[in-house]
């Protein structure tokens, strides 16, 4: 079965690849860094609090053996400044708290910032064979283990460490090497055996994290094609795809689920032998004289911290290994190659209202053995109308997506008003660009979010004035919540007609000197089509438009037309020229004239409905 995910898999057989931890922390260092002075402290009262953490035991011995020699006296002394060492230890622990706050979650924004600005730089390629579902749960997740990631070392494994190095210095100088050798073995073989296990558990826990976002990509799906599932009558077959998805993350997580009871009953054995062996010890050492009660509550109380802390290190060093994983993943991301990339020396577009645009000689192809494009070669003059047309497959909306450089040309070059597109700069280039197409894709938000989308910053004033000129205003007018309507997860909640009249008023909106139509009109009724056609040639008077179409009736007063076949243009001249040479563009008109006439011709019985 497909795994579903953002990244590339290993092909099947092949193990999972180990998590490069070192790469992946020197990626995410110099993010927390920038606030070294708030690290630096954080870390001196992480110390400050291990060392009153450790001070406590050796006051409550004090306490113990005041007691066994005095037993009516009531040490105050040290009872204060045990309450005063308790206090330092919680205040330290959440000053280091209070200073590392911020350091972790703007290291967190600024992370998932350039990971999504990274993303929409990203080529329309990769966009295209994307999952959704995989790349935002790679991203939730990835953002998520930054914070675990600093939670767990900082504020678990580091203090662990200090606190073992202050505990293993004191039993050496206090006692004698025995009470070292026991807890220094007992921790080696605590933490060697959490290391073999939990590692051997990775490749478990990312069959799990896989299967996750595997089962999330195809819920994802599904709803986003709730209407196509519906048509089809097919919702036992998406629950069915569904639960195939679930039954592996339901076994991969049964598995995860009994490994984890193995390493927890590993461990429980390794602490039971340790405190028995030291507890052993300290009670013959109060037996033999050499050592006092408070020795032996001393050397309890430390066993008691130290194994505390340790109880957790399977969670803590399996959640910091999954971390680091999904850290990686994440960053994975931003590794990714970006296709279209501004040259060094890119140049900004001229800002100008008359722009013309030449394709010379271009070839293309999206593979190496798929070409579309094969010597193009046509201009559209500033202030110019120029349509492409041909039957589906011919390479016409691949124009438009060349023209916003969404990929590069194979050959040849485009250029506007005498710039090659590779040496201008992606935003100045797009910003010189609007575009009404095919199937208009609207934000889950209002109207007016949706037509403001086209120029951000425009006023009210000028988005009623963009929506007046596409005749959206009537329609909205009747909405009991006009502009403030919200149209739906990708605009669902409006006609055809609807969504691409706020598709105009966008354009109109962005204001810019080029202006493409691609299959504007081509999913719309004849009557609609009617209608917004007059405002689309409204839109295009005075800009340079480029209009790809296939209803041949939509481009009869574009001041040129191309006819396209197997990615060349095989024939180019007005809509009269183009009928008097009776080629390939006389043939299209005919059979859709013909297909016209069929559609509108009465019944032979003169009964209609």
């Amino acid at each position: 079965m497909r795994r579903a995910s953002a990244l590339p898999k290993p092909p099947a057989g092949q193990p999972l690849a180990e998590i490069h931890v070192w790469q992946t922390l020197r990626t995410l260092f110099p993010y927390l860094w920038q606030y070294r002075w708030r690290v630096t402290a954080a870390l001196l009262c992480l110390v400050a609090a291990k060392l009153a953490n450790v001070a406590v035991p050796l006051v409550f011995k004090d306490m113990i053996d005041g007691f066994s020699g005095q037993l009516l006296a009531l040490p105050v002394s040290f009872l204060a400044l045990y309450g005063a060492l308790r206090f330092g230890n919680s205040l330290f622990t959440e000053l280091r708290e209070i200073l590392f706050a911020r350091v972790t979650q703007r290291a967190i924004r600024q992370v998932a910032l350039e990971v999504f600005r990274h993303l929409h730089a990203l080529s329309l390629r990769f966009h295209l064979e994307r999952q959704t579902g995989g790349i935002s749960r790679d991203l939730e997740r990835g953002t998520r283990s930054i914070s675990s990631l600093i939670s767990y070392t900082l504020y678990s494994i580091l203090p662990t460490l200090i606190e073992i190095a202050l505990v293993l210095g004191i039993l050496f100088v206090q006692y004698d090497a025995g009470f070292v050798l026991i807890t220094a073995l007992s921790l080696t073989a605590y933490v060697v055996f959490t290391v073999k296990v939990s590692n051997w558990r990775i490749a478990i826990r990312r069959a799990v994290n896989e299967n996750d976002s595997a089962a999330n990509t195809r819920a994802v799906d599904s709803l986003l094609n709730y209407e196509t599932v519906k048509y089809f009558n097919n919702e036992a077959w998406e629950a069915r795809r569904y639960d195939e998805q679930l039954l592996q993350l339901e076994d991969a997580s049964t598995r995860s689920q009994t490994s984890l009871a193995f390493l927890n009953l590993g461990q429980q054995a390794i602490i039971a032998l340790g405190v028995t062996a030291m507890m052993w010890r300290a009670a013959q050492g109060v037996v033999d004289g050499t050592m006092t009660i408070g020795d032996l509550v001393l050397v309890n109380a430390f066993l008691i911290q130290l194994y505390m802390p340790l109880n957790f290190l399977g969670i803590v060093y399996r959640e910091i290994r999954q971390a680091l994983t999904d850290i990686e993943r994440m960053f994975g991301l931003l590794k990714q190659h970006r296709e279209i990339a501004d040259a060094a020396d890119a140049l900004d577009l001229p800002a100008e209202r008359r722009m013309a645009i030449e394709f010379a000689a271009v070839d293309f192809a999206y593979e190496a053995n798929r070409s579309i494009l094969h010597a193009v070669d046509f201009t559209v003059p500033a202030g110019h109308t120029v349509a492409v047309v041909g039957h589906s497959g011919a390479g016409k909306s691949t124009l438009s997506r060349l023209l916003y450089r969404f990929y590069d040309v194979s050959g040849g070059s485009i250029r506007i008003n005498g710039h090659d597109l590779r040496q201008l700069t992606q935003h100045s280039l797009r910003a010189a660009i609007g575009i009404v197409p095919q199937d208009t894709v609207l934000f889950n938000d209002t109207i007016r979010y949706n037509i403001r989308y086209g120029r951000p910053d425009a006023s009210d004033e000028e988005v009623v004035a963009a929506a007046r000129a596409a005749s959206l205003d009537a329609f909205i007018a009747a909405l009991p919540e006009g502009y403030d309507t919200r149209v739906g997860e990708r605009g669902l909640k409006l006609s055809g007609g609807e969504k691409q009249r706020v598709a105009i008023a966008r354009a109109l909106l962005k204001n810019p000197p080029i202006l493409i139509f691609d299959e504007a009109t081509s999913a719309l009724d004849s009557a609609t089509e009617r209608a917004i056609q007059g405002q689309l040639e409204l839109a295009a008077r005075g800009r340079t438009t480029l209009i790809i179409a296939h209803r041949l009736s939509t481009v009869m007063n574009a001041d040129s037309i191309l006819v396209m076949d197997g990615g060349r243009i095989v024939e180019r001249g007005t809509h009269a020229a183009l009928l008097a040479a009776n080629g390939a563009y006389a043939r299209m008109w005919t059979l859709q004239q013909r297909e016209n006439d069929a559609t509108t011709e009465p019944p032979a019985n003169g009964v209609v409905g």
